[in-house]
């Protein structure tokens, strides 16, 4: 417990807060998990004090930057970096819906439409970003053009008397998230009412990234409720103007983050980024040359008891929720792709300026976490290098991720994202619901009656989110995936594993992140007992070539062997080696003798190997890429008493290796006594009778033959 506003604020930049003072006013930017309710409450007790603290620092605060003031709209308006970047991805790929931000609401039976009209219009001419077109010039470079504020066109589907108006809606929604929009023709927004009947209404919306991003949403919602309340009420407008526009910020953002901000921004994540690798994921298929396609989720929910110990552990160390999780992941991510350098992005809402607070607009920027899990450590450990990395990701946030990934010239791979493949989110914020809606219905869940996925484009291998509902305090988890990547069953399978490691860590987080299982009880049971249980009962016949012989006798026409061009049906598989098998018995082969093969693989190979079998014999593999004092070697120890192969290696071993007699298959001489040799009639073999000899590889001496 902080003893005074000195330590409080303190203790907050130590887990990335930035504090600052516009015109009077604290402003307070913190990571999303740092500012409890109690936190919050000291703080507004003690705002008076941490001015004057703040006013008497040397230097300036942390965060400090020139204020956002309105600009001429008469000057040409550029992009905001992040603008620019959606914008030119809209050029190469004109007509993608990969970056529609759907925002849809269920509403109740009692809708008043003309206000919810009136609202919508009201908020889209409050927010000159959500009427603005980036248009191209002459000269190839977007800017801004700024539409004066118009009626929003809020068409009315009725789908109450469809046989089955929640498929229709859902098909309805999908449809419309879909659609692409034209930056440069406008709008940048669309909305649509569904009327479903009994269940209600459902408010479409969908807006381009290029205006809008999670915060923004949050905003759309809260201005559109207080203003359907107050139109319904026939009450004016109760919301203040705002003092600036994104256009402003695009401006401010251009003119302030140049010369030393700039390059000291850039050299910081220069050296953290340096030699960073890519995540080489498991993927459950080959990478398509342009990453696109759709995307799935799949949920979880990590325990309250889990929750509350992981919050304890975060508390002790002086981290938030947020970067223990964080640590968690990248045990997970680490030990699926085998580094021990784990890269991924994270999403900051990037309002660390009063005037954006109430700003519907492009903000978030993305920060890239590189977590380093070598030398094994504790989990304790590891969450201090995980802090560190987090925190001095914090204080240089201002540089957008677009001129990051053109400052580092990464190579343009356009089947995965740059600088990382993984976006991790921990949102404590987030209702489990969906967001208020005009008239307090739900938002968009299962929970309602009315699931409303999408499965909008996902624009990363994997992002990977967390959040909490308060009731329960369970922590809610969603993976999505391209489903062009991964298969359902991959996804949920990591996303159990993920939960078995924060159970680990809430366990106990001294453990070494080596030591963190991944695998269930169940799983690790199965794959060390389940999958290797080798015992199968054994068919009740003498040898191996007994059950060649049942195959013989069910089909003798169906081909057995195939080798290049020729092939050998098992009828005559069987007769060649049977006429071996005859010869070799004749020559003194009999049970427990050893006959070399020394043969490439082909057909005389697989005929051999039968007739020595057949013969009750085992044979010793003789490879003739060998040199010949190894083959004579391995005659000599097997006690080889017949040599089977062909001409061009095996005639000039017999007289070096102690063998009684040679068998040469393409010896016109030993082929005309094989074509009149009587077949071997069958033979009884006992089961443990010697099959083959091996010799082992002779690197560390002399081979060994192993029976």
């Amino acid at each position: 417990m902080a003893a005074s506003p000195a330590d409080l604020v303190e203790n907050l930049e130590n887990q990335g807060v930035r504090f600052s003072v516009h015109e009077g006013r604290l402003r307070v930017s913190a990571p999303k998990d740092v500012l409890t309710g109690d936190l919050r409450q000291r703080l507004q007790d003690w705002r008076d004090d941490i001015v004057e603290l703040l006013g008497t620092r040397q230097g300036a605060p942390r965060g400090s930057a020139p204020s956002i003031t309105p600009v001429d709209r008469r000057d040409r308006l550029p992009l905001s970096f992040a603008q620019q970047r959606l914008w030119f991805l809209d050029q190469l790929e004109p007509g993608s819906a990969e970056y529609n931000v759907p925002m849809h609401m269920r509403l109740g039976r009692d809708i008043d439409v003309a206000a919810l009209h009136a609202a919508l219009t009201a908020v889209v001419a409050r927010h000159e970003v959500l009427r603005t077109r980036l248009v191209a010039g002459r000269d190839g470079l977007a800017s801004q053009v700024i539409d004066p504020p118009t009626e929003v066109p809020l068409p009315v589907v009725d789908v109450s008397a469809t046989a089955d108006s929640v498929t229709v809606t859902r098909r309805l929604v999908a449809a419309e998230a879909a659609a692409p929009f034209d930056l440069a023709a406008g709008p940048v927004l669309r909305a649509c009412l569904i009327r479903l009947g009994a269940a209600g209404h459902v408010l479409a919306v969908s807006v381009h990234h290029v205006a809008s991003d999670e915060w923004s949403g949050r905003i759309f919602h809260r201005e559109l409720e207080l203003l359907y309340k107050a139109f319904r009420a026939g009450e004016p407008d109760p919301l203040a103007p705002l003092g600036v526009q994104y256009a402003d910020f695009a401006v401010w953002q251009r003119s302030w983050l140049t010369g030393e901000v700039l390059d000291g921004q850039l050299a910081y994540w220069r050296r953290q980024l340096a030699g960073a690798p890519v995540l080489e994921l498991p993927v459950d298929r080959p990478r398509s040359r342009v990453s696109d396609g759709p995307g799935a989720s799949v949920g979880f929910v990590v325990p309250a008891p889990v929750a509350d110990r992981l919050k304890e552990i975060a508390r002790r160390n002086g981290a938030t929720m947020f970067m223990t999780l964080l640590a968690a992941s990248a045990v997970l991510l680490g030990r699926y792709c085998g580094q021990d350098d784990v890269v991924v992005g994270a999403p900051v809402a990037n309002r660390n300026r009063a005037e954006t607070d109430d700003l519907i607009g492009f903000f978030v920027n993305t920060l890239v976490l590189r977590t380093d899990l070598s030398a094994d450590p504790t989990f304790t450990e590891l969450l201090g290098r995980v802090r560190d990395v987090a925190l001095g990701a914090y204080e240089h946030q201002d540089l957008p991720f677009e001129q990051l990934v053109d400052a580092l010239a990464t190579d343009r791979d356009r089947s995965r994202a740059p600088l990382f493949q993984v976006l991790f989110n921990y949102d404590p914020a987030a209702p489990a619901d969906g967001m208020p809606a005009p008239g307090g219905a739900a938002g968009p869940d299962s929970r309602n009656g009315l699931p409303l996925d999408t499965s909008p484009p996902v624009r990363f291998d994997l992002v990977m989110g967390l959040g909490e509902i308060h009731a329960s305090g369970e922590l809610v988890g969603r993976i999505d995936y391209r489903t062009s990547l991964f298969d359902a069953a991959t996804v949920e399978r990591m996303a159990a594993h993920l939960v078995n490691v924060l159970t680990a860590v809430a366990e106990d987080a001294e453990r070494r992140v080596g030591d963190l299982p991944l695998l269930s009880v169940a799983e690790r049971r199965l794959l060390l007992a389940g999958w290797n249980d080798a015992v199968a009962p054994l068919p009740g016949v003498g040898g191996a070539h007994d059950l060649v012989a049942e195959r013989v006798r069910q089909h003798p026409d169906a081909v057995a062997v195939v080798c290049g061009g020729a092939s050998l049906t098992y009828a005559g598989l069987w007769e060649r080696a049977g006429r071996l098998a005859g010869l070799l018995c004749a020559q003194g082969v009999g049970a427990e003798s050893v006959v070399g093969l020394c043969l490439e693989r082909g057909l005389d190979m697989a005929v051999a190997v039968l007739g020595v079998w057949r013969a009750g014999a085992a044979y010793v593999p003789l490879d003739p890429g060998y040199p010949p004092e190894r083959l004579a070697l391995m005659l000599a120890d097997s006690g080889a008493r017949v040599l089977v192969g062909h001409r061009a290696v095996a005639a000039g071993l017999a007289a070096d290796s102690g063998v009684e007699s040679v068998v040469l298959l393409d010896d016109p001489a030993d082929a005309a006594r094989l074509a009149t040799a009587t077949q071997l009639p069958q033979t009884a073999v006992c089961g443990g009778q010697l099959a083959y000899v091996m010799f082992t590889s002779g690197s560390t001496g002399v081979p060994k033959g192993v029976q």
